[in-house]
Parts: C-alpha cells; sequence; structure tokens
C-alpha cells in the first residue's frame, strides 16, 4: 500500500474509532474493528472508490452491525447485563463534542438505552445524531431507503427520550460541586442524606467490583442510598481486594462527572453519575479490570487534580 493511501485512511482513523465506539460500546472492539477496516482498505481496489471518507465509514459501520448481531455479542449482552467501557475525558475516541447531542450519544446511560434497540436502529441513530449524515447517506450506509433511515431514527430517538434519566447539561464545577456533596454524605454514613441528593426516580448499576456474575440494581432511592452507603464505607476486606487504600478523585468520564477509586496511578474503580436538576439520577459503578484497560492508560498520561480523600 503506497504512502497516500495509509495516510487516507489515518486522516479517518479517529472518526471511525468513535463511531465504533458508539456503536460497540467497548474501546477494545472498535479498535479492532477500525483494524478491520484497514485491512479491507488495504485489499480494495482503491482506484474504483469515489469517496474514500463514504466507503470507510460504510465499512466499519457494518462490521460493527455484524459482531452485534453476532451470537456471542447477544449471549454476552443478554438481559442488560453489560456495561459500556468507560473513558476519561479528553480520549479521542470519544470523538465529536461540539453540540449536546454529540456529548450525550457517548454518555454511559445512552450507550446502555442503545442495547435496548435493534442494531440498525442504533447505527441509524449514531449515524444521525453524534454525525450529522443526511438522511440519504444513513441510507446509502447501511442499504435501506431513505424513509427507513427516518423511520429508524425516530424510533431510536423517541425510545431514548423516554427512557433517559438525568443527563442535563451541568457545567465541570456545578457536577463537581455535586459529586463532592454526594462523596461527603456516602462517607458520613448517613443514609437521610443521600437520599435527599437523590431524584426521587434515581437508580444505580453496578458490576459488584468486578465480581458478580450478573449486574447489580438498585431502583428506589432508599435502596440506591443504601447501596453507595456501603460501597463507600472502607473495610480491610475492601482494602486488600483493592490491593491497599486509594485516593478518591473527582473527574470527568464520558462527559459525565465520576468519582475514581486510584491506588498508585491505577484505577480500580470509576462510579459515574447522570444529574437532573441539581440532584443524582442515576449512578453507573464499573471495576472489572477488563472494563478500565484504556481509561488506566489514559489517566496515566493525565495530570488529574488533588484526590478528594487521599487515603480511602
Amino acid at each position: 500500500m503506497d504512502s497516500a493511501a495509509i495516510d487516507r485512511f489515518e486522516a479517518s482513523r479517529g472518526r471511525l474509532a468513535s463511531l465504533a465506539y458508539r456503536l460497540l460500546g467497548s474501546a477494545a472492539d472498535a479498535e479492532d474493528a477500525v483494524q478491520d477496516t484497514f485491512l479491507r482498505w488495504q485489499a480494495a481496489d482503491r482506484e474504483r472508490i469515489e469517496v474514500p471518507e463514504a466507503w470507510l465509514t460504510k465499512v466499519v459501520t457494518n462490521l460493527c452491525l455484524d459482531r452485534l448481531r453476532s451470537a456471542q455479542t447477544r449471549h454476552e449482552r443478554a438481559a442488560g447485563d453489560w456495561l459500556p467501557e468507560p473513558l476519561l475525558e479528553g480520549d479521542p475516541m470519544l470523538g465529536p463534542a461540539d453540540t449536546f447531542e454529540q456529548r450525550e450519544s457517548v454518555s454511559l446511560a445512552v450507550l446502555i438505552l442503545m442495547e435496548r434497540l435493534s442494531p440498525v436502529e442504533r447505527a441509524a441513530y449514531v449515524l444521525r445524531e453524534a454525525f450529522f449524515y443526511a438522511h440519504a447517506e444513513i441510507a446509502g450506509i447501511l442499504d435501506i431507503t431513505e424513509s427507513a433511515s427516518q423511520q429508524h431514527v425516530h424510533r431510536a430517538r423517541r425510545r431514548v427520550t423516554a427512557e433517559r434519566r438525568g443527563g442535563d447539561e451541568v457545567d465541570p464545577a456545578s457536577a463537581r460541586r455535586i459529586v463532592e456533596e454526594f462523596l461527603a454524605a456516602a462517607t458520613s454514613g448517613r443514609t437521610e442524606r443521600l437520599v435527599a441528593l437523590l431524584t426521587a426516580d434515581a437508580t444505580a448499576v453496578s458490576d459488584g467490583a468486578g465480581l458478580a456474575r450478573r449486574l447489580l440494581r438498585y431502583k428506589t432511592r432508599e435502596r440506591v442510598a443504601s447501596y453507595v452507603r456501603a460501597g463507600f464505607k472502607p473495610t480491610p476486606a475492601k482494602r486488600r481486594m483493592a490491593g491497599g487504600s486509594p485516593a478518591i478523585h473527582i473527574a470527568l468520564v464520558n462527559g459525565s462527572p465520576a468519582v475514581l477509586a486510584v491506588i498508585e496511578d491505577r484505577v480500580v474503580g470509576a462510579v459515574a453519575f447522570e444529574i437532573s436538576d441539581g440532584k443524582v439520577a442515576s449512578l453507573h459503578g464499573i471495576a472489572a479490570a477488563d472494563r478500565l484497560t484504556r481509561l488506566n492508560e489514559a489517566w496515566q498520561q493525565h495530570e488529574p487534580d488533588a484526590p478528594v480523600i487521599n487515603a480511602w
């Protein structure tokens, strides 16, 4: 392959990776899809490709759709027992973030909601909401009619909007204040303080520190508060499992405020918050090591703020 063809692909790599991540919710799977796209590009008769960017977008989208439709993927994500791979603010895989729709499309909450869409609905929604493709372009990418593209996007948008919790636009300073107040309540051991900081329909989802076989779900603010109080209470057993006494940092993950537990530059757990009307609407707790690989790589190249708790 000549250098011009490689340069053409590399110019699109970031956009392709961001698209694949939104479709798959996994940075590792997104990287695999982009690499497979490169192999297809390498083997293609490139002189017959009129618009390389469109060709590459079509290939990576359809590779992602194949993965979403695979029996293994359906099994892994059955009954919603799956959480997306969190990404630290500034990660290029988060992609375009100029509009609210682009930022929202990569939040953990929306990535989870998109699991309930069909693969084609998910692709049409992402292409439209995050990358602003026209319906005629989406139709060409997905091999459907323009009318079908409009219907898929409409259905997807309606389902995501109807089931969305929180997700208000919150400036970083306000988000940090809310999380600091929540963290202070969580470590105080007083459940009533936590309940007051949660919306009436607050929920929480956790992978059980990476040990649970099924996701743990909490659906009332009283249960969420009890879960948070217990989760943030330090014990010798938790410290042994984590490998020490982590420092607690506040950061942005997938555009949302998050609490990170860090031991010697290694993130051992993340809790992302969705905010609504100044309160916490939902929490997503992830501690499985294989879901934190890319976040850890970014964290170790990151200059973090001082921890809010030096040793938990």
